[in-house]
């Protein structure tokens, strides 16, 4: 057994150990709370909101009201279906899915949305986790980029009359087709 340094450098050890726990500590203060969502008909509204699929797991997100309880915290629900394996399986991808959330959502997720990952059969277990995250991060920011608007919607609005020629074009032709077949 090696002898114990001078009371000196005890001290000095001592010290920097202190400086690191109260470092870690105002760092954990300043993260925003996350929940673990538990009951059914939370993950059934998440599910009927955004979705943005990953090679790794599938990510729901939605918004929660304002007059719902915790506006100001993020919560997090995992689910893995006997597709995923028997239940050695489904508890290894559930372990990774709140690794990878305990690591990344701290940061990217906004306070007031709950959000859900559901496990994937043959990736979130066998995956590397570095693309894991890599995957959640895109997902993520995926999830809160603003929304694009609806190409279907602005073509009614603009009117567009090569679509509408196209569509009797094609009318046309299949009307001479039919004649075609007739004769």
């Amino acid at each position: 057994m090696p002898p114990l340094p001078p009371a000196a450098d005890r001290q000095v050890v001592s010290s920097g150990s202190g400086t690191a726990a109260s470092a870690i500590s105002a760092c954990a203060s300043a993260e925003v709370a996350m929940e673990t969502l538990k009951n059914r008909p939370d993950f059934l509204r998440a599910a009927s909101a955004r979705r943005q699929g990953a090679a790794g797991f599938l990510l729901q997100a939605r918004r929660r009201a304002p007059e719902e309880t915790g506006s100001a915290v993020i919560r997090v629900g995992y689910t893995c279906s006997k597709k995923i394996g028997n239940a050695v399986a489904r508890n290894r991808a559930k372990r990774r899915l709140r690794a990878l959330a305990r690591e990344i959502m701290p940061g990217l997720a906004k306070s007031g949305w709950d959000y859900v990952l559901v496990g994937r059969p043959n990736a979130t277990v066998s995956r590397d986790f570095a693309d894991l995250r890599r995957d959640l991060h895109e997902a993520l920011t995926r999830i809160h980029a603003p929304k694009k608007p609806d190409s279907r919607a602005a073509d009614s609005a603009r009117g567009d009359s090569a679509k509408g020629n196209s569509s009797q074009r094609s009318s046309t032709q299949s009307d001479g087709a039919r004649e075609g077949s007739r004769a």
